[in-house]
């Protein structure tokens, strides 16, 4: 059972250079803490993504840490060309010293991927093709692939990642009909939505790796995320995360309600105690949130959980001392039951 952190650098209460800087020393807690990952995701045009360039914010976060492992999650890859993304991929391998877990994907908003002036019909395509360029770059020293959006020919690869082939892949699941394939490439699965979703998802993903014939000792990272606040009052922890999840929900629906359509992130809701009651969030006592991140990995069959620790308004101090509280009193017995 492994740790991480979940970060959409969504648009805080305080000036944005101040929310970087204590971002940053929160990076260095999580560090300290033995998490086992920080994951930033990518998103433009919308305050639910403060940090539009993860390269920019995870080089920043290599240098103030020492073991903690950095992820885009996820690179949005239909949006940019994807040798500029292979060399940014490269040089962040490097600055990490070997850090570097690699989250890909095409974008979930069309909203957003609109913004860019792609099609977002095309966006599949894109991504495909990026990714074929990406392998290709890992595996060569130069670059040959022609295709409807992309195309080189005989273009050098000057720069490799310190890990070799690559770092380890990454993505997110929502469907069971993506898992052969991320069996197939040994890729980590990040699911969300309420535990019976996210236990379809896991179930199938053990399913295809075992007839695959791969060892169970060796199956790669199934993670979710979850919405995690601690105090030392059950009031205090939910009054608290009531008003962070709501300034995060508004972030995370603006452009949606916006456009007048309807949002498909797997059940969230602006209702907070629905919320909890679907499981996205636990907030509490170290002792509460304890037994419901049991129950949570239990039932979701999970070895891997992606803590939201610092979201919407919520104050760096709140953030530090319930970091502090999940290191010690949280962290340690989950493990052990998991």
């Amino acid at each position: 059972m492994k740790f991480g952190v979940f970060d959409h650098m969504d648009r805080g209460a305080v000036p944005l250079a101040q929310q970087y800087e204590e971002r940053l020393k929160l990076i260095e807690a999580y560090d300290r803490a033995g998490f086992f990952c920080y994951h930033l995701a990518e998103h433009h045009a919308t305050p639910l993504g403060m940090a539009p360039s993860p390269a920019v914010f995870l080089a920043a976060a290599a240098q103030r840490t020492k073991r903690l492992r950095i992820s885009p999650l996820v690179y949005i890859l239909s949006l940019q060309n994807p040798l500029r993304a292979y060399e940014d991929i490269c040089m962040l391998d490097h600055l990490s010293n070997g850090r570097l877990e690699l989250g890909i994907g095409r974008g979930v908003s069309p909203v957003e991927i609109g913004y860019y002036g792609v099609d977002p019909e095309e966006s599949r395509g894109r991504y495909q093709e990026a990714v074929a360029v990406l392998m290709e770059a890992f595996s060569s020293d130069t670059i040959n692939f022609k295709g409807e959006f992309f195309a080189y020919d005989g273009t050098p690869v000057e720069i490799k990642p310190l890990q070799q082939p690559r770092p380890p892949l990454w993505q997110g699941i929502g469907s069971p009909d993506s898992i052969p394939a991320a069996v197939k490439n040994k890729v980590n699965m990040v699911c969300n939505g309420q535990s019976t979703q996210v236990r379809a998802l896991t179930d199938r993903f053990r399913e295809e790796w075992s007839k695959a014939g791969n060892a169970t000792a060796d199956i790669p990272i199934i993670g979710m995320n979850r919405h995690i606040v601690i105090a030392d009052t059950e009031a205090e922890a939910v009054r608290t995360c009531r008003a962070a999840y709501a300034a995060w929900f508004n972030s995370l629906s603006l452009l949606w309600k916006r456009k007048g359509i309807s949002m498909p992130f797997v059940g969230y809701t602006d209702d907070y105690d629905e919320a909890v009651r679907r499981g996205f969030i636990i907030a509490g006592t170290p002792e509460a949130v304890r037994e419901m991140i049991d129950e949570q990995v239990a039932g979701c069959g999970i070895n891997y959980l992606m803590c939201r620790l610092a979201f919407g308004d919520m104050p760096y101090e709140h953030s530090l001392r319930s970091l502090d509280l999940f290191v010690r009193d949280v962290m340690p017995e989950v493990k052990q039951a998991a």
